[in-house]
Formats: C-alpha cells, sequence, structure tokens
C-alpha cells in the first residue's frame, strides 16, 4: 500500500514538471515569421550618403623602345678599313662610322675620270670644225654622247666609293662594338647599333572595356625596378586602330621624355593611366549587398524602417563605391551589420560621423537617430 502512494506521488511531480515547461516555452514563443523579437530593432551602423572623389586608373605592363634605332650594317662585302666610334659613344647625324676599303673602286674612277676628260676634249675640237662646216652633225652627237656615258659611270663609281663610308643617319647612342678594323665583313653584317633614347617609346596592352577611358594626349606615369622611388612622366601618343581579337585588348604607345638617358629599350615598366579626377555619391564597400548581377543597400526612412533598394554602381576605390543612380546626397543607409537587417524591419542605428562632429559618446543611437533630418 505505501509503495502504490510513493509512485503515484512520483507520476504526479513529473506531470507536473511537463506542464511547467510547456508554460515556459509558450511564454518565449516567436512572432509569426518564426523570428524571435520580431519586433526589436536590429543594432546597426549607419552612414550619410556624400559625395567622394574617383578616378580611373589603368594599370598596365609595358615595354620601353628608342624613340630611334636602326642597325648600321655593310651594303657590300668589303674589308673594314677604318672605325670611328667606341663602345657606347653618342654621334651626331651624318657622322661617319665605319669605311670599308675603295681602293678598286678609286682607281676605276681615276680612269673613268680620264675617259670623260678626254671626251669633252674631243668634243670641243669637234665643235670648232662643226662651226667652220668641217664636221657632220652626227659625228658631233656621237662624241656628246661618248662624254655623257663617260660622266655617267664616274657617277656610278661615286656612287659605289658612297656606299663604302657608313654614316650616322640621326643622332642617338652607338652599342658596344662587335668587330675590329681589319675584318671582312658580307652584305648585310652588322656594324654598329644606333639609338636615339633622348626620348622613350613605351608599349602597353588594355583590355577593351577601357577604350573609352583613354585618348590621345592623356597623360601617363610609369616606374622601373631599376628606379623603384623615381616617377617618369609621359602622354599617350598614339592607340592602335585595331583590337587584338584573341586576347580583346589594344596595344597603346605612350612617349616618355628621357634627357638624362636613364630610360633603356628594352626595360619592363609599369604603367598607371590617369584619368581626370571627378566627385561621384559614394558608399561603403560593406553596405554592399550583391544578388546575381545587381546590387543593393539597405535605406533608411524617416520611421527607421530599413527599405532595400537597387542601386547602380561604378568605380571601387579606397573601400567606397561610386554609385551613379538609386540613391541621393544625404540619403541614409546600413554602412555595417547588413546581415542582421531584413526588408522593412526597424533598426537602430549609430552614426559615428555625427557622433564625431556633435561630440558625443559612440553608443547605439534608437530607432529615432535613424530618422531623417
Amino acid at each position: 500500500m505505501q509503495m502504490r502512494k510513493n509512485l503515484n506521488r512520483a507520476l504526479r511531480l513529473q506531470a507536473f514538471s511537463i506542464l511547467c515547461l510547456l508554460g515556459l516555452a509558450a511564454c518565449g514563443g516567436s512572432d509569426d515569421d518564426g523570428q524571435m523579437g520580431g519586433n526589436e530593432a536590429a543594432i546597426v551602423v549607419g552612414c550619410v550618403v556624400d559625395e567622394a572623389s574617383f578616378s580611373s586608373a589603368i594599370e598596365a605592363v609595358g615595354t620601353a623602345y628608342a624613340d630611334e634605332q636602326t642597325v648600321l650594317t655593310a651594303p657590300v662585302t668589303e674589308r673594314i678599313e677604318r672605325l670611328y666610334f667606341n663602345d657606347g659613344e653618342r654621334v651626331s647625324e651624318g657622322a661617319v662610322i665605319a669605311q670599308l676599303s675603295r681602293g678598286e673602286e678609286s682607281a676605276d674612277l681615276a680612269a673613268i675620270e680620264a675617259r670623260a676628260r678626254q671626251a669633252q676634249q674631243q668634243l670641243d675640237r669637234l665643235e670648232e670644225l662643226s662651226d667652220r662646216g668641217f664636221a657632220t652633225r652626227a659625228s658631233l652627237e656621237e662624241q656628246i654622247a661618248a662624254r655623257d656615258a663617260a660622266r655617267a659611270d664616274a657617277s656610278a663609281i661615286r656612287s659605289r666609293i658612297g656606299d663604302r663610308v657608313i654614316r650616322a643617319p640621326f643622332s642617338g647612342v652607338l652599342g658596344l662594338r662587335t668587330i675590329s678594323e681589319g675584318a671582312i665583313v658580307n652584305a648585310g653584317s652588322p656594324i654598329a647599333t644606333l639609338s636615339d633614347i633622348s626620348r622613350i617609346k613605351l608599349d602597353f596592352t588594355v583590355p577593351e572595356q577601357f577604350l573609352s577611358s583613354i585618348e590621345e594626349g592623356q597623360p601617363i606615369e610609369a616606374t622601373a625596378a631599376a628606379y623603384p622611388s623615381e616617377l617618369f612622366r609621359g602622354q599617350i601618343d598614339t592607340i592602335d586602330p585595331v583590337v587584338d581579337p584573341l586576347s580583346r585588348s589594344v596595344t597603346v604607345r605612350a612617349v616618355l621624355p628621357n634627357p638624362e638617358r636613364r630610360l633603356r629599350p628594352g626595360m619592363l615598366l609599369s604603367v598607371d593611366v590617369v584619368s581626370e579626377e571627378r566627385r561621384s555619391l559614394a558608399v561603403p564597400e560593406t553596405a554592399l549587398i550583391a544578388q546575381g548581377d545587381q546590387q543593393f543597400v539597405f535605406r533608411i526612412d524617416e520611421n527607421g524602417i530599413a527599405r532595400r533598394t537597387a542601386i547602380e554602381t561604378g568605380l571601387r576605390q579606397d573601400g567606397q563605391v561610386e554609385v551613379l543612380g538609386g540613391l541621393q546626397a544625404g540619403d541614409r543607409i546600413v554602412a555595417d551589420g547588413t546581415v542582421k537587417v531584413r526588408d522593412d524591419s526597424p533598426v537602430s542605428a549609430n552614426f559615428p560621423e555625427e557622433t564625431r562632429r556633435s561630440g558625443g559618446g559612440g553608443g547605439v543611437g534608437s530607432g529615432l537617430e535613424a530618422s531623417g533630418p
């Protein structure tokens, strides 16, 4: 009998415990959306939409080329009689670089010039005889032709002798000498490399989507690994009219002044194409919500309610995103804490910049603090 009483008491205690647990669960129930405390405002950091400076900087890597460069070669197979330059020497336009042997051509020229003089003397005698009526017109014309032929032969020999004197076609710097006097060179053999590096041509490629951001005369800045702390400035000279169909990029040529000859052909340079700076509306990157190819932010209305708003974005720079549409200056948005916010829900936003301007503390404001001005 006593055992039955103890069992009944234990069952009553167990049933009472279950009822208490059910009551506690009912007291802490959720709202219709299944969210605990559905009417509570999410605590976030806000900001006021304002303007910021943006500039389109296109980064690329380019190769330096001489303003003018050529390899001076031997026009004929001949022996080098004399060289008139040293390694790395600067020369002016028209300066003699090398002279090939021309002994045979000089002898031929002397013989032809003697024949031309003789033909001229014979012509003079025939002209005297013709004036007195003792020479025919045919003989006179034949002697004129002989004289002109001798003169043409002499001009040809002089041209061949001129080919054996190699001159600089423009002012520049000669490369390292790899040949010596007395060597026999074949036609087309290199004798010296001449480079004009008073200016440097810098070729680089940019993707086709940046074509609208570049134009001739646009300034650029370049840096070289050899001079990491030095900035070289120039401007775009030419834009290739053809886009590479494989890489979908276009070649751009810029020109950089190089009065101290610090830049050399073949160097690799990092390039920044500087575009005109502009001021546009901006929001922090942390405020963006990406959905597919669209961007959204939470705009806080005058009642402290967060409204999801689609915006059109532009450049990204220094943690800021350019806003091209969807917001106006002075709009208040959720800058940080978007993961805690639902569309059309209340928020309690703290605006650090307004707090600093007012000299107040950095506490979190209420829903009213997020209202409009």
